[in-house]
């Protein structure tokens, strides 16, 4: 420290480590290779330190986008999303993305810094950013807090971080460094190695016995497949359960792509229609696989089940939340494959059980409720929306990965997006506008950083003109970093969906209707080559975005309307 308590800075070519040094050290022992972030006063010496390592950094503009972008850095890779923070407003800015990542379980960790660490304790020194206490801000969307106080007990803190977060349930752990312990010269060597490995989370015996006793005995079992499941990289084992079960599966919008879409037993994603909510309460067993049963889930809680539970989390605070059941805590992944395996012990080799659905066999059953579900659309004169949903999804490869914001387009892709080899990610987790296209940017850079070329790499985010403007800063960073992103901005002058649900239970809309920008010319601006179509050209556009170099932007202006919710008393 210098004599007026500032932080010393290490001369320029002093050759002199400080704290900043050990963090990139240990992240890169970790297995780091990217970081998301903004730089700031009590930060520099993360940045300083960063110079002298190898970590890719990505500057966003608005903190609360670097958040989403470590996101779906992680989700896009299965690695562990890092993100840097500065002291104060900037840490502030960050929560409500990683309220996202702490609700769909994303595994991240989070390096903020820190007023000198003479400012911390009860006493307020009036220092630039300062809080009363900054950890405890974090604490609603994070799974622990960490203030590290000096120099030496950094890399263990990060080890232990970056442990938490992969172990299940997922999710952000949020560290905090103050200035000089950056800053100041230290005797620490450098890091040289360092382990994490997830903690193991298996489901007890005793409720794997249960479990199969209800399940051998069911005449008509089925399966709810949450976010958990994927997360838990469960799919395998949940395909080979609901086969031997000849279960109908159906999946939450988290959940969707565990299950194949096109399978004789898939209900697909079809959660919140009336005729699958019958389905799902005429089951008398029902497995529910890293889901809470929530809102969404529950077709606005009028899910109202008559035969009995099993409930699979890794999260114990979701167990028996809504609905009584056999709770078991465990990774999804862990207890599905055990699940499995005692379930065929208990059955004779190459048995399935044999349900009857009153009469029906459950492909029979599955084939007839996707039949209704159409029919019911069909009726509603939603022919655009429909069409428009298919051309996107025709003009989508396969394995592209696709972010979508909270707007209607993606209300009705949690229902009938077909992720196919992809993968599908929404910000339904928490609810927040803004998520896809700085979402997208760090899958695109979590892709290319696994050495995917560029058209491989390439990701779609969808958003409206509403949530778009949450996120247009990123523009800059897309342009800066040339990252392989297609935006598809569908304008309708509003909050879309607000609009909506206003006009249904009031009769009019109130505070809906937005001025936007010339989205193209804005993000020409930008340097981003961007174009305006009509709703039945879309797919004809992504697939030129699709074919181009770094990042494009495609507009559509048209209204789209939500199909008609089936919860509500007729």
């Amino acid at each position: 420290m210098t004599e007026s308590g500032a932080p010393s800075v290490p001369a320029q070519g002093s050759g002199s480590r400080n704290g900043g040094d050990l963090v990139v050290e240990t992240l890169e022992a970790l297995g780091a290779k990217t970081v998301f972030g903004i730089p700031g006063q009590h930060a520099l010496g993360l940045f300083d330190a960063m110079g002298r390592g190898n970590l890719h950094f990505v500057s966003s503009r608005v903190e609360n986008n670097s958040a989403f972008a470590a996101d779906g850095y992680s989700r896009a890779t299965g690695e562990v999303g890092v993100l840097f923070l500065s002291t104060g407003p900037g840490a502030l800015t960050s929560l409500a993305g990683l309220q996202e990542a702490y609700a769909t379980g994303v595994p991240m960790v989070v390096v903020a810094s820190q007023i000198p660490l003479e400012g911390l304790g009860a006493r307020r020194k009036g220092m630039l950013h300062q809080l009363d206490d900054q950890k405890a801000s974090a604490a609603n969307v994070t799974k622990s807090q960490r203030l590290i106080q000096h120099a030496s007990g950094i890399p263990s803190a990060i080890q232990d971080a970056w442990t938490e977060a992969i172990s299940s349930p997922q999710g952000p752990v949020w560290l905090e460094i103050p200035q000089n312990v950056l800053l100041d010269p230290i005797m620490v060597p450098p890091v040289e190695d360092a382990l994490a490995e997830a903690a193991d989370n298996p489901p007890r015996i005793e409720l794997v016995r249960e479990a199969v006793k209800w399940l051998e005995t069911a005449q008509r079992p089925a399966i709810i497949a949450g976010g958990g499941t994927r997360r838990g990289k469960a799919e395998k084992s949940l395909l080979s359960l609901a086969e031997k079960l000849r279960a109908p599966v159906i999946c939450t919008p988290g959940g969707n792509g565990a299950f194949p879409w096109n399978h004789e037993l898939s209900l697909q994603s079809w959660i919140e229609d009336r005729y699958m909510t019958d389905l799902l309460e005429d089951a008398d067993v029902l497995v529910v696989i890293g889901s809470s049963l929530g809102e969404v889930t529950s077709n606005y809680f009028t899910f109202e089940p008559r035969g009995r539970i099993i409930q699979i989390d890794a999260e114990p605070r979701v167990l028996e939340s809504n609905r009584p059941g056999l709770g078991i805590r465990a990774d999804a992944g862990q207890a599905l494959a055990a699940l499995d395996e005692a379930l065929n012990a208990a059955l004779e080799p190459g048995r399935t059980t044999t349900p009857d659905w009153h009469g029906s066999t459950p492909e029979e059953l599955v084939k007839e409720s996707l039949a209704k579900v159409r029919a019911r659309l069909e009726s509603q004169d939603l022919a655009k929306e429909l069409k428009f949903m298919a051309d996107i999804r025709e003009a989508v490869p396969a394995d592209m990965q696709t972010f979508w914001d909270m707007t209607i387009a993606a209300y009705w892709g949690w229902s009938c997006w077909d992720a196919r080899e992809g993968q599908f990610h929404s910000a339904q987790g928490a609810g927040g506008l803004g998520y896809a296209f700085p979402g997208a940017i760090g899958a695109a850079v979590g892709l290319e950083t696994l050495g995917k070329p560029a058209g491989s790499a390439r990701v779609l985010a969808v958003s409206g003109d509403g949530s778009s403007m949450y996120s247009i800063a990123e523009l800059a960073t897309a342009k800066q970093h040339n990252v392989p992103v297609t935006w598809l901005i569908v304008d309708d002058g509003g909050y879309g969906i607000l609009r909506e649900y206003m006009v249904g239970a009031f009769g009019k809309a109130t505070a809906t209707e937005l001025a936007r920008p010339d989205f193209v010319k804005l993000a020409e601006s930008f340097g981003v080559p961007a174009t305006r179509v009509a709703p039945e050209d879309v797919g004809d556009a992504l697939r030129a975005g699709f074919a181009a170099d770094g990042p494009n932007v495609v507009v559509v202006e048209t209204l789209l309307k939500m199909f008609g919710p089936t919860h509500l008393a007729p």
